[in-house]
């Protein structure tokens, strides 16, 4: 508000009425809707209904000289103030009521309500506080829904004190919307406080309170309300079925009573609703197999997009790209579909690199008229997950309102693509053309882009950054942020400060765990990586999978062979985790760099898991290197039956045979290679941040402007090596 508008304040003093009052300075402490009131600019509509208000109309009176105009009846001021959208005007002539009742300042609060003010809805009732007003039944529970809207649990706290010193604590309605607001904010405990306490109990009473027991997850004690309910002689409405079914999906331990539910529901008529439809197969496709969500969904004579974009998204989750296909185009024509479908039938398209089919539905959601900017955003996203980069960028730019998932997902296309650079300069323009904020998702996908980049002194910068404003935050996306900062520093070779940044974590969850031991792995510091997990159970974290295939591989890095086998017998007994073929591929590697060759193949056949390509490679690299032509050519054999179309296999294989001087089977091979292959390998590249410009090179490319120069220095190294072997 400017400073030159006039306020409208409260004024109240003892055996006086109050009075409107006109200030040009700060509002006092007791003042209504002061920050809420403008200048009355607005006109109203076209019909006329008082002299009074064809004044605001033509004269744009101010509040004040309306109120005392004598028409300023309360029926009146109603219709006037319901079509004015400044709730400080309503708010204001509630003030001028003749009579200044209970059922006008709800009225006023309702109406604050219905447009999103609620703070305001707090001021219109310290505004009856100090005029002495007398509250009704209705006026705590429109309080009530204040606090849920824009309070807490403390907020709650004051309502319930104030409804007990004022007589409410035996009202029903008043009882009931305290237990949404405490079970709103996971406050189980109390609302079931005042759930205990109350005389008088209804069916509202029980739903709100089974309903709070649902949304912190407990669906056993909400299933046993159920039944208190029923012993009681209450029977359950289809909102409350509603609540039950969401705590079969909430809780796994209720999860299996699912169908008993829906029998019970069919028995009493439930399924006649359409919501609870809806409700049904929500829970079906969090609990039970997609079949059984099919076989509910074709019960359902009369599916909405609801219900449609439920089953979308339970095939999304089963990663069945082809049913979502195949029922978005079996439905159109017969349901509409809504921003949330096209979504799901986008982001579905992702794995199917389908660039045709993306182009139908983008032409379909332009079309229809239905694209929005996240639909837009999962469509730029499709773009590049397909592969046409150029159209996902072309879309990006014609999304007017960027938002952080926008941006993010553009720069995570530029780094999956290859292009750092771009990536980079994305960031960059996001500073530039926005308030930028710092945004987790967009800070880590930097940072990864400069992990990947090589760019240790660009990341440093965006470390600063969120140092300076993401040092006072701690949530779990800061979580994600500060383990790429971590991981960004191994990249980059500095383990000292990847160190530092985890010593200094809050919170550190098992992924950071991971990516530390993954790390001092990679650099082949595997006893550190081994102390580390030492200390990690230490601090009662259970390790999962993950972690134990970084420990694995931090130990076939350096080549602690009886540690290495130690950590992979112990994952079952002691922790319940089966090894898979991935932690078995990790000791056969281990075996192999140790030159224990013939337990790396017995370890192959007698692992529970089927070896793989990478397994088979694994023990085909170590032959290589230990010169085993016997080991190397089975381990070749196996690969190309996994992988017949592999050329790089051929061409391993190919040297084997080449060392044992079998020139027949190296002809053999390379004819197969060059024949029935159409071999195209793709070249290697590398690059280096150099006065924070990022420099790319591709193997055998002399169109860098600096060719001359890089070759030359890569010349002496080259000769430095050779010196230094020979000495």
């Amino acid at each position: 508000m400017h400073s030159n508008q006039t306020r409208v304040t409260w004024e109240s003093k003892p055996n006086s009425s109050p009075q409107l009052i006109s200030s040009q300075s700060s509002s006092p402490p007791h003042s209504i809707l002061t920050r809420h009131l403008h200048a009355l600019t607005r006109h109203l509509t076209s019909s006329p209904l008082t002299l009074s208000a064809h004044l605001l109309l033509t004269h744009h009176v101010t509040i004040k000289q309306f109120h005392a105009h004598p028409n300023g009846s309360p029926s009146i001021a109603s219709k006037i103030c319901s079509q004015f959208d400044e709730i400080g005007s309503a708010v204001a002539m509630a003030r001028r009521m003749e009579a200044r009742g209970a059922k006008e300042f709800n009225w006023v609060m309702r109406r604050c309500l219905e447009s999103g003010f609620c703070d305001s809805v707090f001021d219109v009732y310290k505004g009856m506080r100090m005029l002495y007003v007398g509250l009704d039944g209705y006026t705590l529970p429109l309080m009530n829904q204040a606090v849920m809207r824009a309070g807490g649990v403390g907020e709650g706290t004051m309502i319930h004190c104030v409804g007990i010193e004022m007589g409410f604590g035996s009202d029903v309605y008043f009882g009931n919307t305290l237990i949404e607001v405490y079970a709103g904010f996971g406050a189980t405990r109390l609302a079931y406080k005042v759930f205990d306490e109350m005389p008088e109990r209804d069916l509202v009473s029980w739903t709100s309170i089974i309903g709070g027991f649902v949304r912190v997850g407990d669906g056993l004690g909400a299933f046993g309300l159920l039944n208190e309910m029923r012993v009681m002689g209450l029977e359950p409405n289809a909102v409350t079925m509603i609540a039950v079914l969401q705590g079969c999906c909430c809780d796994w331990s209720v999860g299996e009573h699912g169908k008993v539910v829906h029998g019970y529901m069919v028995k009493k008529g439930f399924v006649n609703d359409q919501l609870v439809k809806n409700s049904l197969l929500k829970m079906y496709a969090d609990v039970y197999e997609v079949e059984d969500v099919e076989a509910l969904y074709a019960e359902n004579e009369s599916s909405d997009v609801v219900a449609l974009n439920i089953l979308l998204s339970c095939y999304n989750s089963q990663g069945d790209t082809e049913g979502v296909l195949e029922r978005f185009s079996e439905t159109q024509g017969e349901i509409s579909p809504s921003k949330e479908t096209l979504t799901l039938v986008a982001s579905s398209l992702f794995k199917y690199s389908s660039t045709r089919q993306g182009q139908q539905l983008h032409c379909f959601a332009v079309k229809s008229g239905i694209c929005d900017h996240v639909l837009s955003t999962s469509l730029s996203t499709m773009y590049a997950k397909c592969g046409d980069l150029g159209a996902s960028v072309q879309l990006f730019e014609e999304i007017p309102h960027k938002s952080s998932v926008t941006w993010s997902s553009l720069m995570s296309a530029y780094v999956d693509h290859g292009h750092h650079e771009k990536a980079v300069e994305l960031f960059n323009r996001i500073q530039l053309s926005t308030r930028f904020e710092a945004v987790v998702d967009i800070l880590t996908t930097l940072i990864d882009t400069y992990a990947d980049s090589g760019a240790l002194r660009m990341g440093k910068v965006v470390h600063g950054y969120c140092i300076r404003n993401l040092a006072s935050t701690n949530t779990e996306s800061n979580s994600m942020l500060e383990t790429s900062i971590i991981n960004m520093y191994f990249k980059c070779g500095h383990v000292s400060s990847a160190r530092h940044c985890f010593d200094v974590m809050i919170k550190k969850d098992i992924i950071a765990w991971t990516s530390m031991i993954e790390g001092f792995g990679t650099h082949g510091l595997g006893l550190e990586a081994i102390c580390l997990f030492d200390q990690m159970l230490e601090e009662g974290i259970k390790p999962n999978g993950i972690t134990f295939l970084s420990l694995l591989s931090a130990c076939s890095h350096s080549g602690l062979a009886i540690e290495g086998l130690h950590f992979l017998y112990f994952m079952r007994p002691r922790f319940g985790i089966d090894p898979d073929v991935l932690h078995y591929t990790c000791m056969v590697d281990l075996l192999g760099r140790c030159g224990q060759l013939t337990q790396a193949l017995a370890l192959c056949f007698k692992m529970l898991a089927c070896p793989d390509s990478r397994t088979w490679g694994s023990l085909l690299a170590a032959s290589r290197t230990f010169d085993h032509r016997k080991i190397g050519e089975y381990a070749a054999k196996r690969l190309l039956e996994l992988e017949p179309e592999n050329v790089g296999y051929h061409v391993v294989l190919s040297n084997i045979q080449a060392s044992a001087e079998h020139w027949a089977d190296v002809e053999a091979l390379r004819g197969v290679v060059a024949s029935d292959m159409n071999v195209k390998k793709t070249p290697g590249w590398s690059c280096i941040e150099v006065d924070r410009e990022i420099e790319g090179f591709v193997a055998g490319d002399r169109t860098h402007p600096r060719t001359d120069e890089v070759y030359r220095v890569l010349r002496f190294l080259t000769m430095q090596m050779h010196d230094t072997v020979l000495s």
